[in-house]
């Protein structure tokens, strides 16, 4: 069967329940059809395509019947838009024609082969437009006491349905048209089964009051539709009912964590999963962690890798039975390859690069993307059977930016949360990416949406501006909390909240925090302390420059070599006088793309020590592999300069880290950090740097060199009174209020 429905207060409306039982019969049905038939133009369509929870259309008939498209490539259907587009004598001469009328206003949204002007019902009746139309070879059409459109002679939804039908060769006894203005009147009197939903304009109503075949339905919206399913006996003797797939069964977690990676590791001792504490220095999993530590009911779902051989899986398991005693880890089973491409492949050799602004670098592929959809999908499926009736669902990164739209459709009932811990680029990169409808549809099936900086916010927001036509809720100043002005990331106001059309979407900025107490106590152990002895005797009488990071372009870790060099060139009296140690953690063996970048480092490093080391000095202390945690905080206690300067970064913990080192210890090392990092928002003391600027980065780090001991600790007890303060588990604190707050900013314009 084909379902011809228009849009607004017919297939978008009437009640929740109703509409996710409608989109889901028609998505599981693969006999039903769907055509969009309405007054908007394609390019007004356009947002409802990437909205995941609607149905994707078979066909679309849009400007009043005058555009049809395939739904598939969105191609307009042929031969019907050529014998069209032969009737349009052209929107200029129409408007041209319209001129002398200055009481009627174009309206000013997309259109195409149609002219829709503002019109009051007594001047619609005036004879003159009826021969004006006439003389333009138009019809004209005038809905909702509003609206009046010029259109081809001949052309309205019913001419262009009755058209498609015939073209597609569908029987029309197996149609149902659906509409509730009228607007819609052509395709109700066409000849075809129909229904007004429930609610309709009251012209409308009256016009088919005597027409058999079109059922006056009761319910609004989706609920007419439905009733129109079982009226005319659409889907078999069991009607409508038997087709509806039920939303997933609720489990019992309040709090659901969606997260890629388990908050233990697992590993194989002789065949057998062991596990152990994450290897990885992330505060986050902790803090996220201690949100069950009062007993409440919650589930971790993450990845577990698991292969066809490997006996049964064991989906479900305790993360700390005596500390989470009500805390379950819901595993989901991806294999090696799986985890390789949708992961290490994918996520990092496509999204990565975009998300850090080096776009040319992304590499697309549909089977990828795929593949990342039908984890995307398995990971909301297992959310949503383990969430209980009305419950908070937190979502991380964007390896799961597909969840939302996936567990909206199986849940409506959860209260939906996202933090993007990565960067979000402007619009004009993002857009780069093929699937970013889909993935901006996603993110707003959510009620909250977090980053770290407002900057982020904003340019999440200009992505969906492209995407859906947004409405601005709320706004709210940056400061004091961010920099405004002077940095890279600096802004002064931000988004709180948009209406997308279909749901309100709240949005915040909360920079990660760091665990100060860790610090704290890797400083008390005595082997850090020991170690802070042997670094302060070997690192006598030389300035210490320290640089901790991954191996990673965005890091900037060849740039700063280079600057290093020329600061070396540039200023000889510090030949023999310092040391940069830099710590770059190697990526993971399977990420092939850094092969190339790490050969360049360590080349640059050779040059630079060949160029200028001497006996007893080596300019570059280079440390290729990641250090425990307690040894990089002893390096962080006998830094002078921590030089972290990435090219582009969400935030950047390790700057925090040094921050809190030094303040406990009431040093006054200085930190230098590159003005595109997110934590050059909100540390606001630090002295910023233009990373991609050689000259820049050379000057800043002489100047943090000779700064005077009493301006580097003022600027340091700043940094450590914002560190200290707005910590991880303030963090975690903020972005669960935000979530849960339900007051509404005042309406302000877009």
């Amino acid at each position: 069967m084909l379902l011809a429905t228009d849009l607004d207060g017919t297939f978008l409306g009437g009640d929740t329940k109703d509409r996710l039982s409608l989109y889901q019969t028609i998505t599981a049905h693969p006999d039903i059809q769907l055509a969009y038939v309405t007054g908007r133009s394609l390019e007004a369509v356009l947002p409802l395509l990437a909205d995941p929870t609607l149905p994707q259309p078979d066909y679309i008939i849009a400007d009043v019947g005058a555009s049809l498209y395939h739904g598939e490539d969105l191609q307009p259907i042929q031969p019907i838009q050529q014998e069209i587009e032969a009737r349009w004598p052209g929107e200029t001469r129409i408007a041209s024609a319209l001129d002398k009328y200055p009481d009627l206003v174009r309206q000013d949204v997309p259109q195409a082969r149609r002219c829709s002007y503002f019109c009051a019902p007594e001047r619609a009746a005036d004879p003159q437009l009826s021969a004006l139309a006439e003389s333009l070879g138009c019809d004209l059409l005038y809905s909702a006491d509003r609206y009046l459109d010029f259109l081809p002679c001949g052309v309205n939804k019913g001419s262009s349905l009755l058209r498609l039908v015939e073209i597609i060769g569908i029987d029309p006894e197996q149609v149902l048209v659906a509409g509730d203005t009228l607007n819609d009147l052509s395709m109700l009197t066409c000849g075809l089964k129909g229904v007004c939903v429930g609610e309709s304009e009251a012209g409308l109503l009256a016009e088919t009051q005597h027409c058999a075949r079109v059922l006056h339905a009761d319910s609004p919206g989706c609920g007419g539709i439905i009733q129109a399913f079982s009226h005319f006996g659409f889907l078999g003797a069991h009607g409508f009912a038997a087709e509806t797939r039920q939303a997933a069964e609720a489990g019992q977690a309040d709090l659901v964590i969606v997260y890629h990676r388990l908050p233990y590791e697992e590993h194989r001792v002789d065949g057998k999963i062991q596990r152990r504490r994450p290897s990885s220095p992330n505060g986050i999993i902790p803090t996220l962690l201690s949100f069950f530590a009062d007993g409440r009911k919650g589930s971790w779902v993450a990845w577990a890798e698991h292969e066809e051989g490997d006996g049964p899986f064991d989906s479900h398991t305790t993360v700390d039975a005596e500390r989470y005693p009500r805390l379950t880890a819901a595993r989901v089973p991806l294999s090696k390859d799986e985890v390789n491409s949708f992961y290490k492949r994918f996520s990092k050799e496509a999204f990565w690069p975009t998300l850090h602004t080096f776009w040319e670098r992304a590499t697309f592929n549909e089977a990828d993307w795929l593949l990342y959809l039908d984890v995307n999908r398995a990971f909301a499926e297992r959310t949503a059977r383990e969430a209980a009736p009305q419950a908070t669902i937190w979502i991380h990164d964007y390896n799961l930016w597909m969840v939302p739209a996936y567990l909206r459709e199986l849940r409506p009932d959860l209260k939906i949360a996202f933090f993007h811990h990565t960067y979000f680029p402007s619009a004009d990169v993002f857009n780069v990416v093929p699937w970013r409808r889909q993935i901006v549809g996603s993110l707003l099936q959510c009620d909250y949406i977090g980053f770290h900086i407002p900057r982020q916010v904003e340019n999440f927001v200009d992505v969906a501006r492209g995407v859906f036509p947004l409405q601005t809720l709320g706004r709210q100043n940056c400061a004091p909390r961010f920099v405004t002005y002077g940095c890279a990331v600096g802004l002064d106001s931000m988004t709180t909240e948009v209406d997308t059309g279909m749901r309100r979407v709240k949005l915040g900025a909360h920079p990660v925090g760091l665990d100060v107490d860790r610090v704290r106590n890797a400083l008390a152990r005595q082997d850090v302390q020991q170690q802070m002895a042997r670094l302060r005797q070997e690192l006598s009488g030389v300035r210490l420059i320290l640089a901790v990071e991954r191996l990673d372009y965005t890091k900037g870790v060849l740039e700063k070599l280079q600057a290093f060099e020329q600061l070396l060139a540039d200023n000889p009296e510090l030949l023999g006088k310092v040391t940069l140690a830099s710590v770059c953690v190697p990526a993971a063996r399977e990420m092939t793309v850094y092969n190339e970048l790490q050969a360049q480092i360590e080349g640059a490093v050779g040059r630079i020590n060949g160029r200028f080391a001497h006996i007893g000095w080596t300019p570059v202390q280079f440390f290729f592999r990641a250090l425990p945690f307690e040894e990089v905080v002893a390096w962080y206690a006998m830094a002078d300069v921590m030089w972290i300067t990435p090219l582009r970064d969400g935030l950047n913990l390790v700057a925090k880290e040094f921050v809190a080192t030094q303040g406990l210890l009431d040093g006054s090392g200085v930190l230098v950090l590159s003005e595109f990092a997110g934590a050059a928002a909100e540390l606001k003391s630090a002295v910023l740097t233009n990373p991609h600027d050689t000259a820049d980065l050379a000057h800043t780090c002489y100047l943090a060199l000779n700064m005077p001991k009493s301006e580097a600790r003022a600027r340091l007890r700043e940094l450590f009174g914002i560190v200290t303060f707005n910590d991880i588990r303030r963090w975690g604190d903020e972005f669960l209020g935000a979530l849960s707050e339900q007051t509404e900013p005042e309406l302000e314009s877009a």
